[in-house]
């Protein structure tokens, strides 16, 4: 049997979509390398309720903004970490995390485990250094430094001052 379209029952949109838990978003977060720590800054200005989980192979971060939205980072490392020696300092802008690398004086090219890099994460070049060749660079400077303490205090004995006029 055909029916004709204006006789099939009138049908309603379906209702909208409403998640049961709320939608999370992800902080910015800015890094970068130094020989002894990784430093990740989660930029998040007025945070609540702000939590920092720092592991051997990973840093989990999240909070509230004052409007209510969850933001919530999980970074799977580049390498293992010193979980125990690692820190965060929160403020009314961002919580920086500085993390202690498991071995130091190994540049990490990239912060995370996998190759390909989220949307919310970047280098932060305020602050990065290639610091690398920096040890050669302090130790011909202490050099030089004492090279300059070897002449001055190889020219004898200091002058006498008994000719000064001090009145």
């Amino acid at each position: 049997m055909n029916e004709s379209p204006s006789s099939l029952p009138i049908t309603h949109p379906p209702p909208p979509f409403i998640p049961l838990c709320p939608l999370r978003q992800h902080a910015k977060t800015l890094w970068y390398d130094r020989p002894r720590y990784v430093f990740m800054e989660f930029c998040v200005e007025d945070s609540v309720d702000a939590r920092v989980l720092i592991e051997d192979y990973r840093v989990v971060f999240s909070c509230k903004t004052p409007d209510g939205v969850e933001l919530y980072n999980e970074i799977p490392l580049f390498a293992r970490v010193n979980s125990k020696d690692s820190q965060d300092k929160r403020s009314g802008r961002s919580v920086t995390c500085f993390v202690r690398k498991w071995k130091e004086k190994v540049a990490w090219p990239r912060l995370t485990k996998e190759d390909s890099k989220p949307v919310w994460l970047a280098v932060d070049f305020d602050n990065w250094r290639d610091w690398e060749g920096e040890e050669e660079g302090e130790l011909a400077q202490v050099e030089h430094y004492a090279e300059l303490l070897k002449k001055v205090s190889a020219k004898g004995p200091a002058p006498a001052m008994d000719d000064l006029d001090v009145s």
